[in-house]
């Protein structure tokens, strides 16, 4: 199995499996330092580091609860299971990717209403990039829903996201794609969970394998 792939062992994934997961993660973070180095107008770089992939009562484990930013989406498509794409972003990255955005040095601060603003189409272009990458590898549409953003405790909105959409008894696993992101002389982080119900995951997986044997 890919050795930047870590689970709790309550799902063994094949090592077929394992690269198809780090190839879309890693599609969707190149995907993303594009359209993100485009809006802020200099060059930054995002990174898979590693996959996470756990049973949501383990991710406790993996996922700093302190309040940062997390915009949330459905995904939406050609696909009958359902889950969300959920951008955690720590409060200092919010601050700092802001000042570079804005030419304001001043990172010792609160959040204020223009980081939110900023955040919130930062974080809109993140989740649809990676959706987008997803899409193009899966040769399938993916329809990202309008994003919402909230300040808050990841588990808090992890468990709120899963009640709205009902994915109590569906919710098996969830990804955890841990990013490194360099802008200017700056090191951010940042990472994208995915909450996809059983179904959508198979669904992922299966047809990224026939894909790729349509290709060989």
């Amino acid at each position: 199995m890919n050795s930047k792939i870590f689970t709790d062992g309550t799902d063994i994934l094949t090592q077929d499996q394992a690269d198809e997961l780090w190839e879309l993660g890693n599609s969707g973070a190149q995907n993303a330092a594009i359209a993100l180095s485009s809006l802020i107008g200099v060059p930054i770089s995002i990174s898979l580091q590693k996959i996470i992939m756990v049973r949501l009562e383990n991710l406790q484990n993996y996922l700093d609860d302190s309040v940062a930013s997390l915009v949330v989406l459905q995904v939406r498509g050609q696909v009958s299971g359902r889950g969300s794409i959920i951008l955690h972003v720590p409060k200092k990255s919010i601050i700092r990717l802001s000042s570079i955005m804005l030419a304001a040095p001043d990172e010792d601060r609160e959040i204020n209403e223009m980081d939110m603003s900023m955040l919130h189409e930062i974080g809109n272009i993140m989740t649809s990039s990676y959706l987008d990458a997803f899409a193009n590898l899966l040769s399938i549409m993916l329809i990202p829903s309008p994003p919402s953003m909230v300040i808050d405790m990841p588990h808090a909105v992890i468990q709120s996201v899963i009640a709205d959409q009902e994915l109590d008894e569906e919710l098996d696993q969830v990804l955890l794609f841990k990013t490194d992101m360099h802008c200017a002389e700056f090191d951010l982080e940042a990472g994208l969970l995915l909450l996809p119900s059983k179904s959508l995951l198979h669904e992922f997986l299966d047809r990224f394998r026939k894909v790729r044997m349509n290709h060989e």
